[in-house]
């Protein structure tokens, strides 16, 4: 009793405050001893962001705590922070070229955030994805969320094609006032190609699941009888197109007997799902009238021609920002919307930033396909993003320049989950690139002991 009675009222206080600090600090710990729960909740806000003005930047504060997390988890491991040299380099490139023209304009935060949306957000995930998904556990998680992504999408997707709206959530992927395509599945992107691209990309993520057995039984099943109706659903031809050609390519290309058979399973049951949905769907004319629908294609032409012209126009450096939407109400007389779309990035990077802006996106996907590169021998682990993914990776990023080719590119959530896959894919190139240069080193010293004298 009177050893207690003689502790100094500042030692009390000081243990008192070291107990606050180190409970305030718990869940900061969690953080960075699991940091792709972070980054996955970050992505899922990207996907959920709600488009109230008044979360408007919720999504911005996930990432900034991102941001800070796999810092601070550099600092603390004391890991040597290396910039992913493959498609740094065009990208940034360009991120600077939108950023000086951004700078150009009176502020806006809608062209802020689509600036992030294209260059900003992808361009980080890339470069963090490396630190955060570097052993199994993570990528595991990081599977676990894609798959789960899928199931969302595609119900969601069936549920608007059934009509039982009531069990869509959340309820502002039905409000007429917001977003476009009101008449298609666009899920929680309120756009129905980035719906249709994120369920293609995801798709071909789960029949890689699929082929090393992760995916099996009756979920597996599930997904060869729903995935094609949330395609359909999408009512998207770009995105019908790109899916049909993924499915075509891995059933006579790839290696792998599952997935071939996988694939004639989704074939089967695209086609089973097109005849069912116009036999029982008969009072449904939308898809019959999205087929013929001539409208958009129309717009779409004369919107390319008008790009063209003004590319030629000005074609080192593109055009102004400011001045874009004006140039184009000019030359454009038949369709005067609110505003303008070139609906093809590659188009629309050519006229806001010339052929140079052109030659650094065309740059980005060089180094994007030469990721997919098998770089060693070493057989597959059975985990995810092991060597034979590398074979899938060239598919999925022929789906993402497809499409592009028919829309602007411009969605948050699918850049930053395309460019997270990237990003892993570098940094685990990088490691392997070291381990072999350390294994020839360790072959030559045993093959030469004589220099391991002078070492």
């Amino acid at each position: 009793m009177e050893s207690i009675l003689r502790i100094s009222p500042k030692i009390v206080f000081r243990r008192g405050l070291e107990a606050t600090a180190a409970t305030a600090a718990r869940p900061l710990h969690a953080l960075i001893v699991a940091p792709e729960l972070c980054f996955l909740t970050t992505l899922a806000v990207m996907l959920f962001r709600p488009p109230d003005l008044q979360f408007y930047a919720l999504d911005r504060i996930a990432f900034l705590l991102l941001f800070f997390i796999v810092i601070l988890r550099i600092f603390v491991l004391r890991q040597p922070f290396r910039i992913l040299r493959p498609v740094t380099w065009p990208m940034l490139g360009l991120l600077m070229l939108a950023l000086s023209g951004l700078l150009s304009q009176p502020y806006d935060p809608s062209n802020w955030s689509l600036f992030a949306a294209k260059w900003a957000v992808p361009f980080a995930l890339y470069q963090l994805a490396g630190f955060v998904f570097d052993g199994t556990a993570s990528l595991r998680t990081f599977e676990v969320f894609a798959l789960l992504v899928l199931a969302y999408l595609t119900l969601m997707a069936i549920f608007f094609l059934m009509d039982i709206k009531f069990l869509i959530f959340p309820r502002y992927i039905l409000d007429e006032g917001l977003g476009i395509h009101v008449d298609r599945a666009r899920g929680p992107f309120l756009q129905a190609v980035a719906n249709g691209v994120t369920l293609n990309l995801l798709g071909l993520i789960a029949m890689d699941s699929y082929r090393r057995n992760r995916l099996r039984g009756f979920p597996a099943l599930l997904l060869f009888i729903s995935f094609p109706l949330a395609i359909l659903a999408t009512k998207t031809r770009a995105v019908w197109i790109s899916c049909a050609v993924s499915i075509l390519i891995l059933l006579l290309l790839s290696k792998s007997s599952r997935v071939r058979r996988a694939c004639l399973c989704l074939a089967l049951g695209s086609i089973v799902a097109i005849f069912a949905f116009t036999i029982f769907g008969g009072s449904d004319k939308s898809m019959n009238e999205r087929l013929q629908e001539r409208g958009p294609v129309e717009f779409r032409m004369e919107m390319y021609q008008v790009g063209w012209e003004m590319f030629l126009d000005r074609p080192l450096l593109g055009w102004k920002a400011d001045i874009i939407q004006r140039e184009i109400g000019r030359r454009v007389n038949d369709f005067h919307p609110e505003r303008f779309l070139f609906h093809n990035t590659y188009l629309e990077i050519a006229v806001e930033h010339g052929s140079l802006g052109l030659v650094l996106y065309l740059w980005i996907f060089v180094d994007l396909f030469r990721l997919g590169r098998v770089r060693n021998t070493t057989p597959t682990n059975n985990n995810f993003m092991d060597v034979e993914f590398r074979a899938l990776w060239p598919l999925l990023l022929g789906v993402y320049l497809l499409n592009a080719s028919f829309v602007v590119m411009n969605y948050q959530f699918v850049n930053g989950l395309f460019f997270t896959m990237a990003g892993i894919l570098a940094s685990q190139n990088r490691r392997e690139r070291f381990h072999a240069q350390n294994l020839g080193l360790s072959e030559y010293l045993v093959t030469n002991p004589q220099e391991f004298l002078y070492t």
